[in-house]
Order: C-alpha cells, then structure tokens, then sequence
C-alpha cells in the first residue's frame, strides 16, 4: 500500500496553471448534467491562466492542496459575501480533481480553510452549494454543516435552488 503525503498552502502565482486545470476538470464533472452546458463551457472558460493569477494576486485567499508535492484542489475563502447572515468567514470554492475526491482530501483542505477564517477573525463559516448537488450537501453534514439560508441563481436561463451550510 502506498501513502499519500498532503499539504495545505496559500497559493502563489506559479500555482495558477495546476489550478485552472483543477478547475477545469472538477468543474465538468461536478455540474455537468446540472448547469446548462453553454453556461458551465462559458463559466469554465473565464477561468483561464490569466484569471488565476489575478485571483491568487487579490485579496481574496486561496488555498492550494497538494498530494505528493502536486497541486489536486483548491479552496477560496473570504469575508462572507450575504451580510445579513450572521456568519463572518465564507469559503467560496472548494474542489479536488476527481480522482483525488472520497479519499479524506476534502476535509484536510475543508479543515485548514476554516483554520485560517478563524486566524484572521471571523466568528462562524458559511458556504454555498447547488441544492441538486446531492455529494455536496452529504460532503458539508458530514463535517457538521447545518442547512442554514436557501436561495435561487439563474445559469444559461435554468433556476438552480441554492443551500447553504453553516459552521459556527
């Protein structure tokens, strides 16, 4: 049996490629068949080299998970985007390649993002994900989440029911 050594870093620019190929692959895989697909091609696309970059430059943070010194996924947190929810800290993204998903990855990356909300201050964690993203809402209970707030987003003129999911 062979053992996976992981880590958890900020990312640095160098990262920006291994994170939009991250991307690019949980992406189809996780909202295929749920996003209409000239909507998920055109959300994915924006994602370039270029956009990674600029997002691992601002002050948003991003975290990098590294399996065996590769990058397999990344987390975004920040300030909590809805401020009329009590929650102070946001992870805004949170994804693996998929053949890195069901092995404990995510809750290694999903631990140290909400490590570092904490160390920068904020009281309580919220995150977002599609209601018809089924993993996503057994992913977030199994880690304590509770259902909290629900919402609608419109995607390539498809409503998709939102949930989100709380850590105090």
């Amino acid at each position: 049996m062979r053992i996976l050594s992981s880590d958890v870093r900020p990312a640095e620019t160098a990262d920006a490629e291994k994170i939009a190929r991250v991307h690019w692959l949980a992406w189809h895989q996780v909202y295929a068949g749920i996003l209409p697909h000239r909507a998920l091609h055109d959300m994915i696309s924006r994602r370039n080299i270029a956009w990674w970059k600029s997002a691992i430059a601002s002050e948003e943070t991003l975290l990098v998970l590294e399996v065996q010194g590769q990058p397999v996924g990344y987390a975004s947190v920040g300030l909590n985007r809805v401020k009329a929810l009590p929650q102070e800290g946001e992870i805004y993204e949170i994804y693996l390649l998929p053949e890195y998903q069901g092995l404990g990855f995510g809750r290694v990356l999903f631990a140290e993002a909400r490590r570092l909300l904490a160390s920068l201050g904020c009281k309580g964690t919220i995150c977002w994900c599609f209601d018809a993203l089924d993993h996503a809402g057994i992913f977030f209970t199994a880690l304590g989440g509770k259902p909290f707030a629900f919402a609608e987003e419109e995607h390539g003129g498809k409503v998709l029911g939102k949930v989100s999911y709380i850590w105090e």
